[in-house]
């Protein structure tokens, strides 16, 4: 058994796989075989450790094909929702007393369980949210990441913490979990968010009732059957699938509801935190909020850039898994002296982009999550096609009935315009030109987001600017926009991004704890 020290010193983050070896393409294969196999499984809600049944359900549907039926869920109502808070709350007392180092034993447990069953996870991630091959594993690297690294975090939190003597007295600081937390994921990193709010949640000491996207359930509820099969009490973690509307307000306003951890959207996220502010009635704490809710995120490419590594940069940023990213570079500000080449070599390099059912890992880009973001990111592209000037993609493909939209790329946009100032989490990039570094710098703060950006630029003089000017959470120098790794790379960001919550860093379980002092004087 490893001590704590070296639990804490050993964390590195899960290689991700990309599937260029025989044994693990066979592996995958044979998983998403399997995974198929189990279409059409109905999964029960989980409230105190029970399976219980719903008067409705709804089904999960694959977007590459819409008529596949990746699972059949309970749409909870609020009276179990309400339950579903009351159970947790009697269990909160006797977790809370569970020692730090035992509920960090049970994430690193699961963490070995997560490896072992990674292919099944990888596959879930291609069937129910059209992520590709690479992209499925590392989502499900990421949430290995987080239970490891939460795990060694909470050994670092869990005993005294130093304080400044004071002569005849005995001090002592020691971090308590909060109470009851409702767990709020969203679809588009299903497993590794939900992983890294969850285990954050639970390995501080809270009890949590985690509701899933309801674009995402079966990979959720995946998770909580192995977090049970591990040894996690079963009343620990509650499990509610349904509609966001006709649960989610039951479980921010429960009075014995301390804290909520939320990603999406802004306009769900401001109505979380407006409705958690109203006290209830019993209600004795003011609930905390923990909130990532997107951006509109820029790079900016420099004159004296690497042309090339710029593109390729945009490119991935932009369309990785269908731009639906919340890091998804939506606008590229470019200088005059480049911006003409770097259109036209982006075009090009766009062009080598295979849309179609990432089932088959010769497509890069796959399916958007379902038929109304795929009508509401055409929506944006006909505003598009108003604002600025097409220069490629626009439409649906392939049409076979998925929900799949081609790559598309908006040149000449105004920096004011709603193509350059709306989220529109979909593969859609305005290309912004800037009349030198001092604009580019402007427009990209142009926004009322703050989460990623990335400079393209050889000058450091240039860049240590940017550290200093360019406002947003996570910002990277000659490198893509998305991809923050847990431990290299806190991730969280700024104005309406959301609070700053910066998961995967040092400062993340200290949002699900709070500081008790005992001060004694002593002869």
């Amino acid at each position: 058994m490893l001590t704590q020290a070296e639990r804490i010193a050993e964390f590195a983050n899960e290689p991700i796989q990309t599937f260029a070896d025989p044994e693990s393409r066979q592996k995958m294969e044979a998983a998403l075989a399997a995974e198929r196999a189990k279409f059409g499984a109905e999964y029960d809600l989980i409230i105190g450790g029970r399976p219980v049944k719903a008067a409705k359900q709804f089904v999960s549907r694959n977007p590459s094909k819409p008529d596949e039926i990746v699972g059949r869920l309970q749409s909870a109502s609020a009276e179990q929702a309400r339950e579903a808070v009351d159970v947790a709350h009697r269990a909160f007392a006797d977790w809370s007393r569970v020692a730090p180092q035992r509920r960090a034993e049970l994430l690193f447990k699961a963490a070995e369980a997560v490896r072992s069953r990674r292919y099944e996870f990888d596959a879930l991630l291609v069937l129910e949210v059209g992520k590709s091959w690479v992209e499925a594993d590392a989502d499900v690297a990421e949430g290995i990441d987080f239970l490891e690294y939460y795990g060694r975090e909470m050994l670092r939190l869990g005993g005294d913490q130093a304080l400044v003597p004071v002569s005849g007295e005995r001090n002592a600081m020691r971090y308590i979990p909060l109470g009851v937390g409702a767990v709020i994921p969203p679809w588009n990193f299903a497993f590794a968010i939900t992983v890294g709010m969850t285990a954050a949640a639970i390995v501080a000491g809270n009890t949590v009732v985690l509701k899933p996207s309801s674009d995402s359930p079966v990979i959720a509820a995946r998770f909580v059957e192995l977090l049970a099969s591990v040894g996690v009490p079963a009343n620990v973690v509650s499990f509610l699938t349904g509609s966001g509307g006709a649960i989610g307000d039951e479980l921010i306003k429960h009075p014995r509801t301390r804290f909520v951890a939320f990603t999406g959207s802004k306009e769900v996220g401001l109505h979380i935190n407006a409705l958690a502010a109203q006290p209830q009635a019993g209600q004795i704490w003011v609930k905390r909020v923990v909130a990532e809710m997107g951006g509109k995120d820029s790079i900016v490419v420099a004159a004296d850039a690497d042309l090339g590594a710029a593109v390729e940069g945009v490119a991935a940023s932009a369309f990785g898994f269908q731009g639906q990213k919340c890091s998804a570079c939506s606008r590229a500000i470019v200088e005059a002296p480049l911006y003409d080449e770097f259109i036209e070599r982006l075009v090009d390099r766009t062009g080598k982009i295979t849309v179609g059912d990432p089932a088959d890992p010769k497509n890069a880009m796959g399916p958007v999550i379902n038929q109304a973001s795929r009508d509401k990111i055409l929506a944006y592209i006909d505003v598009g096609k108003r604002e600025g000037r097409l220069v490629y993609g626009g439409g649906s493909a392939p049409a076979d009935g998925g929900f799949f939209v081609e790559p598309t790329i908006f040149a000449d946009i105004p920096p004011e315009s709603r193509l350059a100032q709306e989220e529109i989490f979909g593969p859609v990039l305005a290309v912004i030109k800037a009349k030198d570094y001092d604009d580019a710098l402007a427009i990209a703060n142009n926004t009322e987001y703050g989460l990623t950006g990335s400079v393209y630029s050889n000058d450091p003089a240039k860049l240590e600017r940017a550290a200093r000017e360019f406002h947003v959470g996570n910002l990277y120098f000659n490198r893509k926009s998305t991809g923050a790794l847990v431990g290299a790379h806190p991730f969280g960001g700024f104005n309406m991004s959301g609070t700053d919550s910066k998961a995967g860093g040092p400062d993340y379980l200290l949002l699900f704890l709070q500081a008790k002092v005992v001060s004694e004087k002593v002869q």
